[in-house]
C-alpha cells in the first residue's frame, strides 16, 4: 500500500501499537534536543532516573534562551548544564552558539531520523524529513535513557502546495495562511505533511519556518519530504553524505486533505495577542509601531536576515522605531557579515543582539507598554514579550523591514511601489561558514562518570512526588478562559526564567499574568490541594513542564477543562496532576471560583473508562468529566508521576540497547 512520509517515518521506528489514529503507539527515538530554559530540569530528571550514559544516537544540550547575565543565576545554570552534559554523554552548545532549532538543523539533523525536544518548536526539524516532536522535559529524559516515546497516533493532514510564492511574500505567509484558516487548535492530534509541486520553490530553511510554527496550530509535528532542497542544504553544510531521499509513494493518501495555492497568497500578519488572529497586512496598514524584531527560531535563515538587509540598505529606519536583529546562529551571523549584510543592517539603524532566542522568550527587547511591536517570531501570547500589557504582531521579514522603514505597519508591496524598489535578488553562499568551535562533544563513558555536575545555590531538587489521593475535596482556586497558554501559567521573561531551576522560587510567578494573588493562595493549599478550571485548549504554547511541576508544588491536584493542549496535558500527567475534561462543556458555566468540588473513588475511576462524577459541594450540584489516560499513563498518575513509576519499572522490558552518541560531520 502506498505510504506517505509520516507513515514511513513512524513505521520504521515503531516499537509497539498500531498506526491507527487515536491508538497509543511507541516509537524509538534517535535524537534529543534540550535547551537551557527546560534543560536544567531534564538533567535533574536524568539524575533521578540513575542514568549512566545517553543511549540515543545524538543528544544535544543547547544554551539559547536565558543568555542575559544580569546576576549570577543564569551563569550558574549554564555551568550546571555544561557539566551535566559531560556527565550524561550529551553534546553541549555553548551560550551564543545559536538557537537550538536552526543550529541542530545545521549540524545534527538527518533525514529519516526521529527526535524529541523539550521545546515545543522541535518540529522545525521536520523541514529535513525528520519526525521531530516537542514534548515535556521528562519525556526527553526518558528518551535519553533509551526508552521509547509513547503517544496517540495522530491523523495525517496532507497539505498540497501548488504554484510559487509571489514577490514580497515568503514562507512566513504560508504558515500564517494556515493559522488564518484554522486558528490555534486546528492541528490538535494531527501531523501536518506538506507535499506537491509548490515545494520546489521552498528551500529547507523556508520549510523550517513553516514546520516551526506548526506548533502554533497545536499540531503534534510537521513533516516535509527529504528531496533535492534538503540535499542542497546538507551539501552547503558539508554534510552531503548524510542525505537520504524520503518522499511519499505515488498514490499515497492522507486522513485529511487540503491545498494552498502559493501564487494566491499575500502578506499576512497576526494581530495581538494570538498567532491565530491573522489578517492581510493591507487591512491594518498605517498602525503606528515602536519596535521591529527580526530573528528567532520562526525565521532563522540567512535569507530572512539578508532580505531585510537588502531592503534597508542605503536607507534609515524610522527614528521612532527600535529595529532589533537577533541572529539565530553564529554561522548565520558569519555568513551575513561576509555578504556585507550585517553592515547594511547596522548602518540602517539595527541593534544587533546575541545569537539566541532573546526577545522571543522575553529575555530582553521588551517593548514599551501600549506600543506596537512587529516580530518575525512564532508567538504573541499576552505578556510573553516581557511587557505585561504588550501589543505584539507576527509577520514576515519583508513586512517587518518595510514597517521599520516607515514607522507604521506597511504592506511591503505598497512600500516597494512607493519607493520604486524591485524585489531583491539575493546572492546567498552555496557553502555555509561551518564552525563547530562552540560545540563541545561528549566525553568517553569512563571519563564522564567521574564528573560531578556543578550545582549553584539557585538549583533546587525536584519536588517529592505523592501518590494520587482516592478522594479529593478542594477549592477551585482559579477559573480561566479559552486558549490559556503556558506563558500565562508559568511566565517567561527576565524576571521569572532565571529561577527555572528553583521550583519553589519559580512557583511564586505562577498565573501572576492573570491573578497576582494566586501563588500565595495556592501555597496555603499545599497540604489539602486545589483545583483549576479552564476552557478550550488549556495549556497551549511552550512545552515548559514548569507549568505543571511548579503548580504541583503549590498544591494543584486536578485541572478540569473543556480541552487540553497535547504537551501540557502530558506534562500534568508526568507530575501526577489529574487532567479531566468536561463531558458537557456547558457545565463549565456552572462553576465559580472558590466553589468546593469533591471527587471520590479516583483510583477506580483512573483505572477505568467510565465517566467520573464531580460534586459541586458549594452549589449542591454535580457534573460529569472524563480522563483520556491510557492504562500505562493511569499507572503513573496513581504513583504520583512518571519518575516514581519508572523507578519501580526501571528493569522493565522497554529500555533499548545502549549506543554512543554519533559524531556529526564537521569542518572546524
Amino acid at each position: 500500500m502506498p505510504a506517505n512520509v509520516t507513515q514511513k517515518l513512524i513505521e520504521s521506528h515503531l516499537v509497539s501499537g498500531e498506526m491507527t489514529p487515536g491508538e497509543e503507539i511507541a516509537i524509538h527515538i534517535d535524537q534529543t534536543l534540550t535547551q537551557d530554559a527546560t534543560g536544567t530540569l531534564v538533567m535533574q530528571e536524568l539524575e533521578a532516573l540513575d542514568l549512566d550514559t545517553a543511549r540515543t544516537e545524538v543528544s544535544v544540550q543547547y544554551v539559547d534562551h536565558n543568555l542575559l547575565q544580569t546576576d549570577e543565576k543564569n551563569a550558574e545554570d549554564h555551568e550546571y548544564l555544561r557539566t551535566a552534559a559531560q556527565r550524561f554523554g550529551l553534546w553541549f552548545s555553548k551560550p551564543g552558539n545559536g538557537v537550538s532549532h536552526p543550529t541542530h538543523m545545521q549540524r545534527f539533523g538527518i533525514p529519516g531520523k526521529t527526535m524529541v525536544g523539550s521545546d515545543s518548536h522541535t518540529p522545525a526539524a521536520g523541514s529535513l524529513g525528520m519526525l521531530a516532536i516537542g514534548v515535556g522535559g521528562l519525556e526527553v529524559a526518558v528518551a535519553i535513557t533509551g526508552r521509547p516515546l509513547h503517544f496517540r497516533m495522530p491523523e495525517v493532514w496532507g497539505v498540497r502546495l501548488d504554484g510559487a510564492l509571489p514577490e514580497w511574500c515568503s514562507a512566513k505567509d504560508v504558515i500564517l495562511e494556515m493559522l488564518r484558516r484554522h486558528d490555534v487548535k486546528g492541528g490538535v492530534n494531527r501531523i501536518i505533511e506538506y507535499y506537491g509541486p509548490g515545494l520546489a520553490s521552498l528551500t529547507a530553511m523556508d520549510r523550517h519556518v513553516i514546520a516551526n510554527m506548526g506548533a502554533e496550530l497545536g499540531a503534534t509535528t510537521t513533516v516535509f519530504p527529504s528531496d533535492d532542497a534538503v540535499r542542497e542544504f546538507l551539501r552547503a553544510e558539508d554534510r552531503a553524505d548524510e542525505w537520504v531521499e524520503l518522499v511519499a509513494d505515488e498514490g499515497a493518501e492522507y486522513d485529511i486533505d487540503e491545498a494552498i495555492g502559493l501564487s494566491d497568497l499575500e502578506p499576512l500578519i497576526a494581530k495581538p495577542s494570538s498567532p491565530g488572529n491573522v489578517v492581510p497586512v493591507r487591512e491594518v496598514a498605517g498602525e503606528k509601531i515602536g519596535q521591529v524584531v527580526i530573528g528567532s527560531s520562526a525565521n532563522p535563515g540567512l535569507r530572512d536576515f539578508a532580505i531585510a538587509a537588502a531592503m534597508v540598505e542605503g536607507r534609515q529606519t524610522s527614528p521612532e522605531v527600535s529595529f532589533d536583529v537577533n541572529p539565530t546562529s553564529r554561522q548565520i551571523l558569519t555568513d551575513l557579515t561576509l555578504m556585507g549584510a550585517t553592515t547594511a543592517l547596522v548602518v540602517g539603524g539595527a541593534r544587533i543582539h546575541q545569537a539566541g532566542c532573546m526577545g522571543c522568550i522575553g529575555m530582553g527587547q521588551a517593548p514599551a507598554t501600549g506600543h506596537n511591536s512587529l516580530r518575525t517570531m512564532p508567538r504573541n501570547f499576552p505578556g510573553r514579550s516581557g511587557t505585561k500589557e504588550d501589543k505584539v504582531w507576527l509577520c514576515s521579514p519583508e513586512t517587518a523591514a518595510a514597517s521599520a522603514l516607515t514607522g507604521v505597519i506597511t504592506d511591503p508591496r505598497e512600500w516597494a511601489r512607493a519607493e520604486g524598489v524591485k524585489y531583491p535578488t539575493l546572492d546567498l553562499p552555496k557553502k555555509h561558514s561551518v564552525n563547530t568551535a562552540m560545540l563541545v562533544p561528549p566525553l568517553e563513558v569512563e571519563e564522564a562518570q567521574r564528573i560531578t555536575p556543578v550545582k549553584g545555590p539557585n538549583i533546587s531538587r525536584l519536588p517529592d512526588p505523592e501518590p494520587l489521593l482516592d478522594e479529593l475535596e478542594a477549592p477551585v482556586l482559579l477559573k480561566v478562559g479559552d486558549n490559556i497558554s503556558t506563558d500565562e501559567i508559568s511566565p517567561a521573561g527576565a524576571r521569572a526564567l532565571p529561577y527555572r531551576s528553583n521550583i519553589p522560587k519559580l512557583a511564586n510567578f505562577s498565573f501572576t499574568q492573570i491573578d497576582e494573588t494566586y501563588p500565595q493562595r495556592a501555597l496555603d493549599t499545599q497540604d489539602t490541594g486545589h483545583i483549576v478550571v479552564g476552557g478550550e485548549n488549556y495549556g497551549q504554547g511552550s512545552s515548559r513542564e514548569h507549568a505543571a511541576i511548579a503548580l504541583r508544588h503549590l498544591g494543584l491536584r486536578v485541572v478540569i477543562a473543556k480541552s487540553f493542549a497535547r504537551i501540557h496535558w502530558q506534562n500534568l500527567a508526568n507530575f501526577g496532576v489529574l487532567a479531566l475534561e468536561f463531558i458537557d462543556s456547558a457545565d463549565y458555566d456552572g462553576i465559580d471560583q472558590d466553589d468546593t468540588l469533591k471527587l471520590s473513588n479516583l483510583h477506580e475511576a483512573v483505572n477505568g473508562t467510565d465517566p467520573i462524577t464531580v460534586e459541586n459541594v458549594t452549589k449542591n450540584s454535580s457534573f460529569q468529566v472524563r480522563h483520556r489516560l491510557s492504562p500505562r499513563q493511569a499507572k503513573y498518575i496513581l504513583a504520583g508521576g512518571l519518575i516514581p513509576q519508572l523507578s519501580r519499572d526501571k528493569d522493565g522490558d522497554d529500555a533499548q540497547a545502549a549506543t554512543r552518541p554519533r559524531t556529526p560531520s564537521t569542518d572546524s
